[in-house]
């Protein structure tokens, strides 16, 4: 028992650590955020801002006039590709589970396939057809190829597997079609898998700064991690706006974890009892 206690202890203590090493960075760009440039540029690590100023954020939105269209644009980009994956990869997850069809299996490790190819190698073919289609530099060329993911259709499979068949059974008896099931009985039992889903994609599409810097050439199109790029000149970088307009990008993504972290924590084993 005494031994249990000490790595009890010694976990605690990594745990701490790790904690510490990754929020001091945050601090420090939460600080440095309330920091004149020549105060930044001086060198010194200090958590208490010498001349605390609001100016910084006063002057992304003033100071370049298309900070607010950046904000909307990835607000936009963000929830729509949330969206658009939760249904579309709940869907496919849904019927790799349960409906068995020509080529069930088939589809299952074609996207076990997919989840071994990185992502950088898909670039310049995603680049070619997006220019055939001619949705380079718009929204649905931002949205439409990212709308699904093989990621998370493997793990919604992977839930709706062990989805208490009963209650689809039973819903049938109550005169529910497959599709009147999914959206009344299934989906509404599979919000901690859904809050899981929304979480990941949507941070990983707020802050994607590598697919809008291949195909948007319109400054009015910059999404906000493209955006913050322009405040670094040649000769000059602007690290109090940049620090400023990073804490403005950081706020959504918490917002978005503080809310469904809730159902993200629920019980993990799934039984299925409400």
């Amino acid at each position: 028992m005494q031994k249990l206690n000490w790595v009890k202890l010694l976990l605690y203590l990594i745990l701490i650590g790790y904690a510490i090493a990754t929020f001091i960075p945050f601090a420090w760009a939460l600080s440095a955020s309330f920091k004149t440039l020549p105060e930044i540029s001086s060198g010194n690590i200090n958590f208490i801002p010498e001349n605390f100023t609001l100016e910084n954020y006063q002057n992304i939105f003033t100071q370049e006039p298309l900070f607010g269209r950046w904000l909307f644009n990835s607000v936009l980009v963000a929830v729509g590709v949330t969206a658009l994956n939760l249904l579309f990869n709940s869907m496919a997850g849904y019927a790799l589970a349960r409906i068995r069809f020509p080529g069930n299996q088939l589809f299952f490790f074609l996207i076990l396939a997919v989840l071994m190819i990185p992502g950088q190698i898909t670039l310049i073919p995603s680049y070619l057809i997006l220019k055939n289609l001619g949705w380079l530099n718009s929204y649905q060329g931002l949205i439409i190829p990212t709308a699904v993911n093989a990621t998370f259709i493997f793990m919604m499979r992977q839930f709706f597997v062990n989805f208490p068949k009963e209650l689809e059974e039973a819903a049938a008896m109550d005169g529910l079609n497959r599709w009147e099931t999914f959206l009344q009985i299934v989906l509404p039992l599979a919000k901690p898998a859904l809050a899981a889903q929304a979480i990941f994609i949507f941070m990983g599409a707020w802050n994607n700064f590598l697919t809008p810097l291949l195909i948007l050439s319109d400054k009015e199109m910059f999404t906000l991690p493209l955006g913050l790029n322009t405040f670094k000149g040649e000769y000059i970088s602007y690290w109090n706006y940049i620090m400023a307009a990073s804490m403005v990008l950081t706020l959504p993504a918490l917002a978005i974890y503080a809310f469904f972290n809730r159902y993200f924590i629920q019980s993990v084993t799934f039984t299925g009892g409400k």
